[in-house]
């Protein structure tokens, strides 16, 4: 079994997201999605469902963004939400 960074993709609304892509990341974001897949026991994941988990694992692990973060005013970051 490979040791990929993100694990299961959880189901979830459907989001709408328009992103142009190098076709060299394009083509290993279908592999990704086929090596993620086989190992859930499932079919190959397509590529904008990758797109969200690998940004939020991303930032999640970022930790100069972590620090960064943490040094803005609390009401500054309550600017930046949805």
């Amino acid at each position: 079994m490979t040791k990929l960074k993100l694990g299961p993709i959880p189901d979830g609304k459907p989001v709408k997201l328009t992103v142009e892509l190098p076709a060299e990341l394009h083509r290993d974001l279908i592999v990704y999605g086929d090596i993620l897949g086989r190992e859930a026991g499932k079919g190959p994941i397509e590529p904008k469902k990758l797109i969200v988990p690998m940004l939020e694992r991303f930032v999640a692990t970022d930790r100069g963004f972590a620090k960064a973060r943490r040094s803005l005013p609390k009401r500054e970051v309550a600017k930046q939400g949805p």
